[in-house]
């Protein structure tokens, strides 16, 4: 570590930071939205203690040197058949005993179940206003860039930063936009120059 230096330290800090903070929060938020636990403003009410249950495990995960142990998108499809109270991910849990059995599936006979998956988080893009350039836009750009970067964090960060159209058109203050937006575009156009 005594030649990574402190500034890229705290670069690559700041960035797995981000990554696990925006795919934790597009995962929750959906699978919140697929199970109806969303409010009236599209907020998920006790999202605390959600992030607080998702930051402990993957420290802890972490140091007992396992693969990652945070919120998973596919978890959606066990909410969309109707797991609710977390019977659902214990079955899947001890469905992993089993993991090298399951290994011998080749992938192209997996993939349906994908294409399935994506389909089913794919039913709240018809919330989206796509007659509204400031609102379609920005989701487009995010629902493009997640599966060409990979990643759901990119995405979101795409996403973002494209929401600077807002204040393009003058509808900022129509919108409301929270002052923490400003500073993510900010922090996230620096990393993207930066990194």
């Amino acid at each position: 570590f005594s030649g990574v230096g402190l500034l890229n330290f705290f670069a690559v800090m700041f960035s797995f930071l981000f990554v696990d903070l925006f795919d934790t929060l597009g995962t929750l938020i959906g699978v919140a939205s697929k199970a109806d636990m969303l409010d009236e403003d599209g907020r998920l009410p006790n999202i605390k203690g959600a992030l607080m249950a998702d930051s402990i495990g993957t420290c802890v995960g972490a140091v007992l040197g396992t693969s990652t142990t945070t919120t998973f998108v596919e978890s959606a499809s066990g909410v969309t058949e109707g797991g609710r109270t977390g019977l659902t991910a214990m079955t899947t849990g001890v469905l992993f005993l089993f993991s090298p059995l399951f290994l011998t599936i080749p992938s192209f006979a997996t993939a349906p179940a994908l294409i399935i998956v994506g389909f089913y988080m794919m039913g709240s893009a018809i919330k989206i206003d796509f007659n509204d350039p400031s609102e379609g836009i920005p989701a487009f750009l995010t629902i493009l860039a997640m599966p060409t970067a990979y990643s759901i964090s990119e995405g979101i960060a795409i996403g973002i930063i494209s929401w600077i159209i807002n204040v393009i058109t003058g509808k900022a203050k129509e919108k409301k936009i929270s002052p923490l937006m400003y500073v993510l575009t900010v922090l996230f156009i620096l990393k993207y120059v930066f990194l």
